[in-house]
C-alpha cells in the first residue's frame, strides 16, 4: 500500500470514528486506524509500576472495533513496532488474501510499514484480532484486540459487555518474564502459562450493574495456552453463541464453563439478585479459585423487578449447514508429540528426523508426522465440498485445535452444547473427535493448535480450497 493512499485512509477513518455503526451509510465503508507499537498498561493496582508491553492503539487489549454486518471495513493498520508483524481476524470467514498469515496469505508487515486490510464481515458476532507472526512473543506482549459485528436488529440488552480475558507472565519487577519467550519446556508442555489473570487488562475488576438489568456478555480468552475455567455465582447465564456463531439458548451447567485459547462465548445475564448484592465470577482449577472479575449491583437502584420480556434468540448467521456427511472428503488427523509423547521422529523440511533433531530445531509437536508447515496442503478440495476432519489426540496435552476461513460442527459430544458452530475446539489427551464443515470459502486456510506455544513447536498445517 502506497503511504499517499494510507494517508488518505487514515484521514477518512478520522472523520468516520465518531460516528456509531447505524448511522453510517452501507454504500460507504468504515474506516479505522491501527497501529501497533510499544507502550505501558497498569497490570497491577497503583502504586505498583506500569507494566512494559506491546499494544494497538496504545491500550492494553486492543481497541473494540464495531461493524455492522455485511458492511465494508477498511483497516489502515501500521506497524511501530521493532519487529515485522501482521493481523489475524479470529474467526471471520473473509477473503483469503486479508486472513494475515505472513508466508500464506500475505508478506509480513516490516517495521515502520503499512498495510491496508479491507473486507466484509458475513457473520454478525464475537470476534477478535491478532498478531500472526511470532505469535508466542507478540501476543504474550499483548497484541490483540476485540471485533464486533453488530447483527442490524441486535437483541434487546441494558448492557453490551466485553471481557477479554488474559494471563500474564511477570516477574518481580511488574515486567513481562522475558527470559522465558521461546523456552523449549513450556513449548513442549501446557504452553507459556502466566501467573496474573486479568479482566480488559486489569486486576480483579468490578462492573457496576443494576438488579433487573439484561447483560449481553462476551467473554474472549485471549491467553497464549491457558484455559479458563469460570465459574459464576448468583446468576444463571444462558449462552447465546459460541465463536461467533449463534445456538439454541441454553443453560451453563452448574453455572460453569471452559475457554480453550482463542475461543468466546456470548451470555445472557439476567441481575436478578438484590440491591447490594455482587456475583463474583471465579477461575478455579481443581479445589482452587481466586476472583477474575464482578457484578456489583447498585446498592439503591432497581431497573425492573422481573426478567425482561424480550426474546435472546440471535438470527443465524449465513452460514452453510448443510453438511453431506455421505459425501465428505475424510481426512484422519494425527495430534503427536511433546513431553512424554510417543514420537520418535517426524519430517520437517522435507527431511525425516529424529527426536533429539526435531528438539534441536525446536520442533517438538507434529501432526500426521510433519513437524511446522508443509510445502504441500493436508488436503485440497473443491469449493462446496463437505470435510470430517477426524483429530486424534495422541499425547498427553490438550491442544485448541483452530481453522481458520471456516466454522464446523463437532459430530461426537460437544460437552452440553450440542449444535454449536466452533472455529476452535479443545481436545483433551488421548481425545478424539470429528470436525465437520462445508469447505465454501476459496484458498489456502491453516489449521493449528491455538495454544501458540504448540503451533511455535510445530502443530500447523494447512488445506486449500479450489
Amino acid at each position: 500500500m502506497k503511504r499517499r493512499d494510507f494517508l488518505l485512509s487514515a484521514a477518512a477513518g478520522m472523520a468516520m470514528l465518531g460516528l456509531p455503526p447505524w448511522a453510517r451509510g452501507s454504500e460507504h465503508p468504515a474506516v479505522f486506524q491501527l497501529e501497533a507499537r510499544e507502550g505501558t498498561a497498569n497490570l497491577l493496582p497503583v502504586p505498583a509500576p506500569a507494566t512494559p508491553v506491546w499494544q494497538y492503539n496504545r491500550q492494553t487489549p486492543g481497541p473494540v472495533i464495531r461493524i455492522r454486518q455485511g458492511d465494508e471495513l477498511q483497516i489502515p493498520f501500521r506497524n511501530g513496532l521493532s519487529q515485522p508483524t501482521s493481523v489475524h481476524w479470529h474467526g471471520l470467514r473473509i477473503t483469503n488474501d486479508m486472513d494475515g498469515v505472513p508466508g500464506m496469505t500475505q508478506s509480513a508487515i516490516a517495521p515502520g510499514e503499512e498495510f491496508l486490510y479491507r473486507f466484509r464481515p458475513p457473520d454478525a458476532g464475537t470476534f477478535w484480532y491478532h498478531t500472526h507472526n511470532r505469535s508466542w512473543e507478540q501476543m504474550a506482549r499483548g497484541l490483540h484486540g476485540t471485533l464486533i459485528v453488530e447483527e442490524p436488529e441486535p437483541i434487546l440488552v441494558d448492557q453490551d459487555m466485553v471481557w477479554v480475558i488474559d494471563d500474564w507472565l511477570i516477574d518481580e519487577a511488574g515486567k513481562i518474564e522475558e527470559s522465558s519467550l521461546g523456552n523449549l519446556h513450556d513449548w513442549a508442555h501446557a504452553g507459556r502459562l502466566g501467573n496474573l489473570l486479568t479482566v480488559n487488562g486489569r486486576l480483579r475488576p468490578e462492573y457496576r450493574v443494576r438488579s433487573g438489568e439484561r447483560i449481553r456478555l462476551r467473554l474472549i480468552n485471549v491467553a497464549n495456552s491457558r484455559t479458563m475455567s469460570l465459574r459464576f455465582n448468583g446468576v444463571t447465564p444462558l449462552v447465546i453463541a459460541v465463536d461467533g456463531q449463534p445456538l439454541a439458548p441454553v443453560e451453563l451447567p452448574r453455572r460453569e464453563l471452559l475457554l480453550a485459547s482463542g475461543q468466546r462465548m456470548d451470555l445472557i445475564v439476567d441481575m436478578g439478585m438484590d440491591p447490594g448484592t455482587r456475583s463474583v465470577v471465579e477461575f478455579f482449577a481443581g479445589d482452587q479459585s481466586l476472583t477474575a472479575a464482578s457484578l456489583v449491583v447498585d446498592s439503591k437502584q432497581v431497573l425492573r423487578e422481573s426478567p425482561l420480556a424480550a426474546p435472546i434468540r440471535l438470527a443465524d448467521n449465513p452460514l452453510n449447514r448443510k453438511l453431506d456427511i455421505p459425501g465428505a472428503r475424510a481426512v484422519d488427523l494425527r495430534l503427536e508429540g511433546g513431553a512424554m509423547g510417543r514420537q520418535r521422529e517426524a519430517q520437517f523440511n522435507g527431511r525425516t528426523l529424529t527426536t533429539r533433531e526435531l528438539i534441536e530445531e525446536k520442533k517438538i509437536w507434529a501432526l500426521n508426522g510433519t513437524a511446522g508447515l508443509p510445502k504441500a496442503p493436508l488436503f485440497s478440495v473443491k469449493r462446496g465440498q463437505s470435510v470430517v476432519l477426524k483429530m486424534a489426540n495422541d499425547n498427553s496435552w490438550p491442544h485448541a485445535m483452530h481453522i481458520h476461513g471456516h466454522h464446523f460442527r463437532n459430530l461426537d459430544n460437544d460437552t452440553g452444547l450440542a449444535g454449536a458452530w466452533r472455529d476452535t475446539l479443545l481436545l483433551e489427551a488421548g481425545e478424539q473427535a470429528r470436525m465437520a464443515f462445508v469447505a465454501d470459502n476459496p484458498g489456502k486456510w491453516l489449521i493449528h493448535c491455538h495454544m501458540i506455544e504448540h503451533q511455535a513447536g510445530g502443530m500447523v498445517t494447512w488445506f486449500e480450497v479450489v
